[in-house]
């Protein structure tokens, strides 16, 4: 079955930097489109970055955009994340998804 397994989360200061992994299984990585959502206290899931199978096409969460990056690496079957000049915003539940399937997610929480 899927297995999405997300690493790399923690405490971290504002503007400071994180990346976060995501090891995929059990289905064809190199044909899905991936995404990373994230879920702050008391708010619902929203999208934060998208990327096509072949890594070509990139789509940014407007609030995240010139700070995170999205990659891939479909010989590995893996997702990355980096995160960089990270704000208390930031602070949130960290998903890997393929859409339909997501990980358990990785607390990412940044504070001073």
């Amino acid at each position: 079955q899927v297995q999405l397994v997300e690493s790399g989360g923690g405490l971290v200061r504002p503007g400071g930097s994180l990346r976060l992994s995501c090891a995929a299984s059990g289905f064809n990585f190199r044909i899905y489109t991936m995404n990373w959502a994230r879920q702050a206290p008391g708010k619902g899931v929203e999208w934060v970055a998208i990327i096509n199978d072949d890594g070509s096409t990139l789509t940014y969460q407007e609030s995240v955009k010139g700070r995170f990056t999205i990659s891939r690496d479909n010989n590995k079957n893996m997702l990355y994340l980096q995160m960089n000049n990270l704000k208390p915003e930031d602070t949130a539940m960290y998903y890997c998804s393929t859409g339909a399937d997501r990980g358990q997610g990785i607390q990412v929480t940044v504070a001073s």
